[in-house]
């Protein structure tokens, strides 16, 4: 191999902080859209992972970016990169 910087090849999701009620960890869901195999229509799939939030910056209702990682608990490979909008305050 050269001697060249090898990139990242981790998967990076966008979604929002449904939870924040944990210590250095929040919940994080993601929705996308897809369309129905049979009907065509597009329809809203979404997961929740759970994401390492080491300064515990996010809270619930921000839009935020995870990293996929090595596993760091039973629940949690993923990991707070930054935090892309903050929620509004009502």
């Amino acid at each position: 191999m050269n001697d060249q910087v090898k990139q990242s090849l981790k998967r990076t999701l966008i979604g929002k902080v449904v939870s924040d009620k944990m210590d250095k960890t929040v919940t994080v869901l993601v929705e996308r859209r897809v369309k129905h195999p049979l009907y065509g229509k597009i329809v809203v799939r979404s997961n929740k992972y759970h994401a390492h939030d080491e300064s515990n910056q996010a809270k619930e209702g921000d839009t935020v970016e995870i990293q996929e990682g090595r596993p760091i608990s039973k629940t949690k490979a993923w990991s707070v990169t930054r935090v892309v909008q903050v929620a509004q305050i009502v």
